[in-house]
């Protein structure tokens, strides 16, 4: 080999290795995303999930975290170390708010209608919500069952302090059912509908709940960082919106990728999911969801965070009622998907 070939043979390797860093320097360049979920039951986020729909949309490192509850969940947000939070309930949401953490409302997934509310056992004696006076319930403390209980026993005429809340996560209410430590449960999917299959009766479904004071599953995200990445947010809404049209549309791989996901059997997931009134991203700038612009004041989704906080302050889980909840509900990432 002369030394032209030499210098030839040089430059085309520096080449090569300098395309494959620049290659490698692009693939770690991806920003990193950590999608934080609960067990809420079977959910069009979980195709999401399943179809890499998220990593497509946001051309992002994503990774997944899976929490027992709302207020679990605030305090990885609180710490920036979760980018956004799905399958959170309100009040988890409006305590962080009412604490002066800049949390806002990305995407509405759901409004519960069956898949949530007051479950009691048959020897309890309970057949209404008047009858929970002097009764074991069993709670998750600061989540929406604390707004959905304090409702229930208002529109009852049932002191709140008259029911002895015993805070526990869901999957532990299922052994203090069968032990009989408590005589009713306050509670959402799967353990909603494992109690029922037990034997237990509801009483109060959260479909019993008017639209603006009602119960809804939520994606959020830190505000400022929201703003600061409006594209990923974008992408974000994006994936949820497309595991919806998926559920629609092809509704048996659905139904088999969130049984997986869940633990359950296809027929368990599809009982799930019809306990919710599901949002699309084109609902999203709906009044019966978010609104838009002028009309976000108005929406189903704000009036339900004035409602929530107004309860919450009534019964003490927050010292006061923010002023306004302008800034944490951010329908204008889904304008884009609007018909």
């Amino acid at each position: 080999m002369n030394k032209t070939q030499r210098v030839q043979t040089v430059t085309a390797v520096l080449l090569v290795a300098g395309c494959f860093i620049a290659g490698a320097a692009h693939a770690e360049s991806k920003p990193e995303v950590i999608v934080g979920y609960e067990d809420n039951g079977a959910d069009p986020y979980m195709v999401s999930m399943a179809e890499h729909l998220f990593e497509h949309q946001m051309n992002a490192d994503v990774q997944y975290k899976l929490f027992s509850s709302g207020p679990a969940a605030m305090s990885a947000l609180a710490s920036n170390s979760l980018t956004f939070m799905c399958g959170i309930g309100i009040p988890p949401l409006v305590t962080a708010i009412a604490q002066g953490l800049p949390m806002t409302i990305v995407y509405n997934q759901e409004r519960y209608t069956n898949a949530a509310g007051i479950v009691v056992k048959p020897e309890s004696g309970i057949h209404d919500v008047s009858g929970l006076q002097g009764k074991k319930i069993a709670i998750v403390a600061g989540s929406q069952a604390s707004f959905e209980l304090a409702t229930f026993l208002a529109e009852a005429h049932v002191p709140y302090a008259s029911v002895t809340q015993i805070n526990m996560a869901p999957p532990q209410m299922r052994t203090s059912w069968v032990t009989g430590a408590i005589d009713a449960a306050i509670v959402w999917d799967p353990v909603f509908s494992a109690l029922r299959t037990a034997g237990g009766k509801a009483i109060k479904t959260d479909g019993d709940l008017p639209r603006g004071a009602s119960s809804y599953n939520v994606c959020i995200a830190n505000a400022d960082w929201a703003k600061a990445h409006p594209d990923l947010v974008r992408g974000f809404v994006t994936a949820l919106d497309q595991g919806y049209q998926m559920t629609l549309k092809e509704r048996d791989k659905a139904l088999a990728e969130m049984a997986r996901e869940t633990g359950v059997t296809v027929p368990v997931a599809q009982s799930e999911l019809a306990g919710y009134e599901l949002f699309s991203g084109a609902d999203q700038t709906t009044p019966k969801v978010m609104g838009i612009d002028a009309g976000v004041k108005t929406s189903a989704t704000y009036e339900t965070l004035v409602n929530t906080a107004k309860v919450l302050n009534s019964i003490g889980r927050i010292s006061s009622v923010p002023a306004s909840f302008d800034t944490n509900v951010a329908p204008q990432y889904s304008k884009s998907l609007a018909h």
